[in-house]
């Protein structure tokens, strides 16, 4: 088994992971707006798929992002959230965006989809690429960085997710 292959492994669980958790999830139930400081279920799933879709289309592809190409319109999402280091107010978002679950993970799916296709189609040598994340200060990092922040993002908010559908007096986690 090469490095590719468990990057592709560890991507495919957390994204099960994190479906299988927000599935059946109603769009009133993903929308609930929690006390304090955390974000809805249907905040954080929207900062997953587009955080990924950030970060493989413009990113590491150089290209415009499957939200605003082939699912433009379609994203589920009244607008996309705040993408990036001072970008905006993620709660602020949360509380105006008109979001429609069901069609979120539509387009969840597609960024899972072009994800899983770019790192299969990864080499040792495009994996080890080094990127300037200078900006948002991290200096140089390889690919692998990145894919290993997607794997990680999807699992945290896979968690914060099964916390706020137990607050709600849902099962949280499908297992």
């Amino acid at each position: 088994m090469t490095a590719i292959d468990v990057y592709r492994n560890l991507l495919k669980t957390a994204h099960d992971a994190l479906e299988g958790t927000v599935a059946g999830v109603t769009t009133e139930q993903a929308t609930w707006d929690p006390p304090g400081n955390a974000f809805s279920i249907a905040a954080n799933y929207a900062h997953v798929v587009t955080s990924e879709d950030m970060a493989v289309q413009r990113l590491l592809r150089g290209k415009d992002l499957v939200a605003a190409t082939t699912w433009a319109g379609r994203t589920g999402m009244s607008e996309l959230p705040p993408l990036g280091p001072g970008a905006g107010d993620l709660k602020a978002w949360s509380r105006q965006a008109k979001i429609d679950m069901p069609v979120l993970q539509r387009y969840g799916q597609a960024v899972y989809a072009a994800t899983e296709e770019y790192v299969a189609s990864l080499t040792p040598e495009g994996l080890a690429r080094s990127l300037d994340l200078s900006v948002l200060g991290l200096g140089q990092q390889p690919v692998a960085f990145i894919v290993n922040a997607l794997v990680v993002n999807a699992a945290m908010h896979c968690g914060e997710t099964s916390c706020l559908k137990g607050i709600q007096g849902l099962k949280g986690y499908p297992m």
